[in-house]
């Protein structure tokens, strides 16, 4: 089967989802509904990282996505039904990545921009420039659509979204909010801290805002081959 029918398929299978589209709606809830208490309460040390603050929930919204996308394959012998019709499992996975990644860019792009026009109305005087704003905001996109990309991989190779999210919710928080201020350690060069350099206005470390985004990539670019090479090796 032709690559663009199998990826219509799989698009059929997230949007018929209540699960599905759910978490995509709590991307932009959550990370527009924090940024907005963070920014109203905000000194001026970090406009931008005001702004933006409430990523570091919206992307749990971003990886829960990712991972039931996959996860729900393994249920039920959903695989099978799904190999009988594409046995190509390399097309079908990039398929299913391309499903995931597609909605969940629209859906960051379209975060980041309410979110920043909500933290500027916050912030008022002490708001971000419109250019920085805008890289912020697609920042927020772009790093939004990797992490939900980086949960699918892994969820590929985990067979099981309980496992994924066990492993992956408590890793961000932990990053986020325990050893996340350490700059210019080995902390910054994980998958969740320097997608987000991104939204800083000002960063210490040894990234910069694309540069960390390239990490972040390369994330999972690592998580995906892994997945794809799971979905090749396992039984369906």
């Amino acid at each position: 089967m032709p690559f663009v029918p199998v990826l219509h398929a799989e698009w059929i299978k997230i949007r018929t989802l209540p699960s599905q589209l759910g978490a995509l709606a709590a991307i932009l809830v959550a990370t527009a509904a924090f940024s907005a208490l963070a920014a109203a309460d905000a000194d001026d040390s970090d406009p931008l990282f005001s702004v933006f603050f409430g990523v570091s929930f919206g992307q749990i919204a971003a990886i829960a996505f990712g991972t039931t996308a996959v996860s729900s394959e393994f249920r039920g012998g959903a695989l099978r039904l799904t190999l009988a019709a594409v046995p190509d499992r390399g097309r079908w996975f990039a398929a299913k990545a391309t499903a995931i990644a597609l909605p969940t860019l629209a859906v960051g792009l379209l975060t980041g921009f309410v979110t920043l026009l909500v933290g500027r109305a916050a912030l008022g005087a002490s708001a971000p420039g419109w250019a920085e704003g805008v890289r912020g905001a697609v920042g927020c996109g772009a790093h939004l659509t990797l992490m939900a990309l980086f949960a699918a991989g892994l969820a590929a190779v985990l067979r099981s979204g309980v496992a994924t999210l066990s492993v992956l919710i408590p890793f961000l928080l932990i990053v986020s909010f325990v050893i996340g201020d350490l700059s210019g350690s080995l902390a910054d060069f994980l998958p969740d801290r320097a997608g987000q350099v991104a939204l800083h206005s000002d960063w210490d470390g040894a990234l910069g805002p694309w540069s960390g985004l390239g990490v972040t990539a390369l994330w999972t670019a690592a998580a995906l081959a892994a997945g794809a090479w799971r979905v090749r090796r396992g039984d369906a």
